[in-house]
């Protein structure tokens, strides 16, 4: 059984399609013989870009082994991955780790700040090891848009954690990544530190015309999400669009009683 979940491809801003990542009958499997794992199941999905999509599934589910597919993090066992119109499945480590670096952004739960640079020296620090200067225009917009104007010389110890994860955000986008991924960015947060940095990811997908893709189990994040893919057994098994919490977790209530669904 395959699982298609996708949505129309037309000429998007600058030529570009209007799908930032795909994945085609991508397969990933642990093992071999009595002890093979299938963690994806011959997934097709398309993400569209300039919309928000967050990705949920019981423990298990492969959800985090498709991020880290779709953003070049994991290899598949077969199918392809593209990001926009170039296949990164097969790409060589060096031209893989340059793509990366160039066209992708990523936000995890752990900030991943290193404690001797302060924030603005965090945010533009990618950009350093890569030998390129910030657009200063844009890097000012970023910073504002995440609120840390008043912030930048602060060191992440004297950051509250919603701060620090602020500067985690405004790293991934100060590059203008084409597609930024998040695996649980709000997992170490409190309610009101999470609900910023959500409101901050809305806010750069419907103001700076950002692609974000994150990983949750709460159904609060998903539901500042355009658009909600559920995984079951590998297998994308239920979309839903324009989500409410309540929505979300009716459905993983769903999930819980019957197991997956259809």
């Amino acid at each position: 059984m395959t699982s298609a979940v996708t949505i129309p491809r037309h000429g998007g801003t600058g030529g570009r399609t209007a799908v930032a990542a795909r994945a085609r009958q991508v397969v990933k499997a642990y093992g071999a013989g009595e002890t093979r794992v299938v963690a994806l199941d011959h997934v097709d999905v398309d993400i569209a870009r300039g919309q928000f999509t967050a990705i949920m599934g019981p423990s298990g589910s492969g959800k985090s082994t498709l991020m880290h597919c779709l953003a070049g993090l994991d290899t598949v066992t077969s199918g392809q991955i593209y990001l926009d119109e170039t296949e990164i499945t097969g790409l060589k480590d060096k031209k893989l780790t340059q793509l990366r670096r160039d066209r992708i952004g990523f936000i995890f739960q752990a900030f991943n700040l290193l404690p001797t640079l302060n924030a603005i020296e965090n945010i533009t620090l990618p950009m350093d090891i890569a030998g390129r200067k910030p657009d200063r225009q844009w890097l000012a917009r970023v910073v504002d848009t995440v609120g840390l104007a008043d912030r930048l010389k602060h060191r992440p110890t004297q950051l509250s954690g919603g701060q620090q994860q602020r500067v985690a955000v405004a790293r991934a986008l100060a590059a203008r990544p084409e597609i930024i991924f998040g695996d649980e960015p709000t997992g170490n947060l409190d309610s009101r530190a999470g609900a910023e940095v959500l409101g901050f990811l809305r806010q750069s997908v419907d103001e700076l015309g950002q692609t974000i893709v994150i990983v949750t189990h709460d159904p609060v994040a998903a539901s500042y999400s355009d658009r909600v893919l559920y995984l079951a057994d590998g297998r994308i098994v239920h979309e839903m669009y324009k989500p409410t919490a309540e929505a979300v977790l009716d459905r993983m209530k769903d999930f819980d009683a019957r197991g997956r669904t259809s």
